[in-house]
């Protein structure tokens, strides 16, 4: 098993949601983070001067997946198609186990 997590600069989540469901990759979890990356946040104009305002963080989008490795390229490349800009990382996981019945390994996910 693997564990996918994209770091998203734009809201791409929706795309990328619904063409997983495609293949039959059903859980994820989507959080909403700031964050700083190598280009800077976009300007803010403060009140109703000129003053600008540069942020230190961002909002980004994390979307976290735990897929069986048989679809990780699957999933890679949707991500990478349906994304405008981020950063995909792959981990593996090394044991799954379900709470509630006790299940363990891939038929968890």
């Amino acid at each position: 098993m693997l564990k996918i997590e994209a770091f998203l600069g734009n809201n791409d989540v929706m795309a990328i949601s619904e063409a997983l469901k495609k293949v039959e990759i059903g859980g994820l979890t989507v959080s909403k983070v700031r964050g700083r990356g190598k280009r800077p946040p976009p300007e803010i104009h403060a009140s109703k001067g000129s003053a600008i305002f540069q942020p230190q963080f961002s909002q980004k989008y994390v979307i976290e997946l735990v897929i069986s490795e048989s679809k990780e390229e699957q999933v890679v490349n949707i991500i990478k198609n349906k994304a405008s800009i981020g950063k995909i990382f792959v981990s593996p996981v090394l044991r799954s186990i379900d709470i509630g019945t006790g299940n363990e390994g891939e038929e968890v996910i």
